[in-house]
């Protein structure tokens, strides 16, 4: 309400100011034929001149702000896969009753052609992303996702996150899942029926973020191959991912 009684204070007076200065011009020169003639040529050049600020100049300047905020955006998640989301992978790898399937498709991104990232995608809907949380060491991953904590909620201070919907969905799913670990004071005697509930925790997690990962890595490799160089090297599907280079 406040900003709105500013713009109307405003309004009012940048009106006074114009019409004293036409005062003015009236009282030297005494020649309203000449004020009139340059008010509504004023008036005529006004909607082209909106045309050109708020429809062309705005959505070129609109459409760069958009481009550095993918950029950010992107170096974002490639904070969140290097500090928390290869890891996470590495372990949800351990929930899947088929690793096979995925580590089989997987483990050679590094030798993919920038088509292949497209293909691979497309092929998600058909695989089978189900997570089950008697095969592993669910206390293991509620450490590791209490030691993200801090870092995880960082990103969420972020004001380009909302820009990405894919990342953020990531987030809450991640938030969610260490939230229910965290309830629970004795995980390693856990029902079937909290399993089943935790595996479907996990098969979220595991779902968005695999999906996630292959756009994050044919973003590397299209725009900067050296740090997809690096992302390969330490592919979380990989079952001997090093960051050496042996070769």
């Amino acid at each position: 309400m406040e900003k709105s009684n500013w713009y109307m204070k405003a309004a009012a007076g940048l009106l006074v100011l114009s019409g004293v200065i036409y005062l003015v011009h009236y009282a030297v020169f005494r020649d309203p034929h000449h004020i009139f003639i340059y008010m509504v040529g004023d008036f005529a050049f006004l909607p082209l001149e909106v045309l050109i600020v708020s429809l062309i100049i705005d959505r070129l300047l609109k459409a760069r702000e958009k481009r550095l905020i993918s950029e950010k955006m992107k170096m974002v998640e490639s904070a969140f896969y290097s500090e928390v989301g290869s890891s996470l992978l590495r372990r949800l790898l351990l929930f899947d009753p088929s690793p096979d399937e995925k580590t089989g498709l997987f483990e050679n991104v590094a030798a993919w052609e920038p088509g292949e990232f497209q293909a691979v995608k497309s092929r998600l809907s058909e695989m089978d992303f189900k997570a089950d949380a008697s095969l592993s060491d669910i206390s293991d991953l509620n450490t590791f996702l209490k030691s993200k904590r801090d870092f995880l909620l960082s990103l969420l201070e972020n004001p380009y996150l909302m820009e990405q919907e894919a990342l953020s969905d990531i987030l809450w799913a991640v938030f969610h899942l260490t939230d229910e670990l965290e309830a629970r004071e004795k995980i390693p005697n856990l029902p079937l029926s909290d399993l089943n509930h935790l595996s479907n925790d996990l098969s979220r997690v595991y779902s968005l973020t695999v999906s996630h990962w292959l756009d994050y890595m044919a973003h590397l490799e299209a725009k900067y191959p050296y740090l997809f160089s690096l992302a390969a090297r330490l592919n979380p599907f990989k079952p001997d991912a090093s960051a050496l280079i042996l070769d």
